[in-house]
C-alpha cells in the first residue's frame, strides 16, 4: 500500500510514497481487503445455494455495498442483528439464507443483547432496593473481558438491560447470571422480579 504524494492533472504520472503509510494503517487496509474477499466468497456460495444468477448476484452485491458501505459490513450487521437487512429495505427469500451464512461465518467484533427486567415492591425502601438490584446486574461488567452491562429506566416497573460481550456464549452466560443475581437479591428484600430478552 502506498500513499499518493503528487499527481499530474492529466493523470500521466503519480508520485507514491511507501514510507508515509504507517504500519497500523497498512495492516488495517490489508484486513479490510481480506474481509471483502471473504464476503465475496460467501456471496458466491449463497448464490450457488439458492440458484441466483451472476447478474442478479452482482446487482445484490452493489445494493448491499450502497446500503452498508461494504459487503463485509452487510454480513457483519446480519450476524449481529437478524433484522438488519429488512430494516435496510431488502426483501426476498434469500435474506434468511444470507443471515444464516453470516451467523455461521462472520465473527462480529462484539455481541449485543437487550432485554427488560421488571421489578415490583411495596417496601418503603423500594427505590433503594431497586437501585441495588440494578447495580447487581451492572457488577457483571468486566473491562478486561470486554463485557459491558448497563441498566436504563424505561418507566416503572420496567428497566432495560443492554449487554455487550465478545461472543454469544459469553453474552448468554452473563445475561443469565446477572439477571438471576438481581432477581434473587430483589426477592430476598421482599420484591418480585422477572426478566425477558428482546
Amino acid at each position: 500500500m502506498c500513499k499518493v504524494i503528487k499527481a499530474k492533472k492529466d493523470n500521466s504520472a503519480i508520485e507514491l510514497s511507501l514510507k508515509s503509510v504507517t504500519e497500523e494503517r497498512r495492516r488495517d487496509r490489508l484486513q479490510e481487503w481480506k474481509n471483502e474477499q471473504r464476503a465475496q466468497q460467501l456471496l458466491r456460495f449463497l448464490s450457488e445455494k439458492i440458484n441466483m444468477g451472476q447478474d442478479e448476484t452482482q446487482e445484490l452485491s452493489e445494493q448491499l455495498i450502497d446500503a452498508f458501505g461494504s459487503l463485509y459490513t452487510a454480513f457483519e450487521e446480519a450476524a449481529l442483528n437478524e433484522g438488519s437487512l429488512a430494516n435496510a429495505g431488502f426483501e426476498g427469500p434469500w435474506i434468511q439464507e444470507f443471515t444464516a451464512l453470516a451467523v455461521e461465518n462472520i465473527i462480529p467484533p462484539f455481541v449485543e443483547l437487550r432485554g427488560t427486567i421488571e421489578l415490583q415492591t411495596s417496601s418503603s425502601e423500594g427505590i433503594h432496593i431497586i437501585r441495588d438490584a440494578l447495580l447487581k446486574i451492572e457488577e457483571f461488567s468486566d473491562e478486561k473481558k470486554e463485557i459491558n452491562v448497563t441498566c436504563h429506566y424505561d418507566g416503572a416497573p420496567n428497566y432495560r438491560i443492554e449487554l455487550k460481550a465478545p461472543d454469544f456464549k459469553t453474552a448468554e452466560k452473563v445475561w443469565e447470571n446477572s439477571v438471576q443475581a438481581a432477581i434473587n437479591f430483589f426477592r430476598e428484600h421482599g420484591g418480585q422480579g422477572k426478566a425477558w430478552r428482546e
